[in-house]
């Protein structure tokens, strides 16, 4: 099967649909679990199935470190490698060179750089990243470009863009043709809606399977953020799908939605459920709080996870002051049940016309905050 998108609703600029791939298909809008180095932590692949997640991230920084793309390539790519046999999208790597590596030394060339796990020297440009991605399997590739760092001067984002648009326009032609395995562009161009259009423009011409929003989430603040999803989105092509990279916390991924982002990435659910945060609708709860230490309610009313099945708050705040593995483990089943939910819910309310209300809702939820039994 090919790799295809279908619009099936709209409501405002909102859309749902169905990405189709060889190993299945993606509900979008769609938020993947982020499984760093070929695991979701404290997750088993069937328990991250189980709460309704149609697809996975996986790293290309971190995997070409350790265990190496062409060791997992020799054990039969990184679907059998992880025992996850539904649809995997790969970042480029290009993020974490810059946020985790030292000693980087950027050209045209790409990025030299030094392992932040033992010091060895590497080198990741366009076409390596396309190798990389190509050992692992991925079903969804992500081209290679510089995340133009927040903030960023004008001139300044206009070198890193357009050094990305050369950078997306090497990763297209050592993609090549790959039946079944799609390529995905990365708008970049920072605040600047001139930038920003002119990056589109650029990709429209190279030609992408689907277009991702780069260069957000990297600490600009949401109201700047949703400033630029105002108009950002709309200069991608409407019958592609639109990812927003590294997004993000409930209320980000709503407000994105609304303004037609289509997929999302974000290590929060699994990272808050390591420091005993749960996310719930009426917004996030800290298990370590002693508030909680006596209540025998579940972490959320109504939520089929097993930890909201069989556990107490009592027994959650326990397990996660006392830094019992568990404690992790069933927190981020929870967090990645509920970001599922929010997603089913803003696919049904995009099918049925009513986004606005469930976002009133949803918002109105949040407000009335954490509710302290008597």
């Amino acid at each position: 099967m090919a790799f295809g998108f279908q619009i099936s609703a709209r409501d405002g600029r909102a859309r749902s649909g169905v990405i189709t791939t060889t190993r299945g298909d993606i509900r979008t809008p769609a938020f993947m679990p982020v499984g760093t180095a070929a695991t979701v932590k404290g997750m088993l692949p069937d328990s991250v199935r189980e709460t309704g997640a149609d697809i996975l991230l996986g790293n290309t920084y971190h995997l070409m470190l350790r265990p190496t793309a062409e060791r997992i390539a020799d054990l039969g790519g990184l679907h059998k490698f992880m025992n996850w046999d539904r649809p995997i999208l790969t970042d480029s790597g290009g993020f974490q060179v810059m946020s985790l590596a030292s000693l980087r030394k950027m050209s045209e060339e790409g990025v030299r750089f030094a392992s932040h796990i033992d010091g060895s020297r590497h080198m990741l440009s366009p076409e390596r990243s396309m190798e990389i991605q190509r050992l692992l399997g991925s079903d969804i590739v992500m081209s290679f470009d510089e995340c133009t760092p927040f903030p960023a001067e004008e001139d300044v984002a206009r070198k890193s863009m357009e050094l990305s648009m050369r950078w997306a326009e090497r990763s297209r032609a050592a993609f090549g043709t790959r039946p079944g395995h799609a390529l995905f562009g990365i708008q970049q161009g920072s605040v600047y809606p001139d930038l920003r259009a002119e990056s589109a423009a650029r990709l429209r011409e190279i030609g992408f399977d689907g277009y991702a929003l780069g260069g957000l989430a990297v600490g600009e603040g949401q109201a700047v953020m949703f400033e630029v999803l105002d108009y950002a989105p709309g200069q991608l092509p409407d019958d592609k799908p639109r990812y927003l990279m590294g997004v993000g916390k409930p209320d980000d991924i709503v407000g994105a939605v609304q303004r037609g982002v289509d997929m999302f990435d974000c290590v929060l659910p699994s990272r808050s459920g390591r420091t005993g945060q749960g996310w719930t609708a009426r917004g996030p709860v800290n298990l370590r709080n002693a508030r909680h230490r006596d209540d025998p309610r579940p972490l959320e009313e109504g939520c089929s996870c097993p930890s909201c099945r069989s556990y107490s708050r009592a027994y959650l705040h326990h397990v996660i002051r006392s830094d019992e593995i568990i404690g992790s483990m069933l927190l981020t089943w929870h967090n990645l049940t509920y970001y599922q939910r929010l997603m089913q819910g803003l696919r049904a309310a995009i099918a049925a016309g009513s986004l606005n209300d469930f976002v009133a809702a949803f918002h109105a939820r949040r407000a009335e905050g954490d509710i302290v039994p008597l």
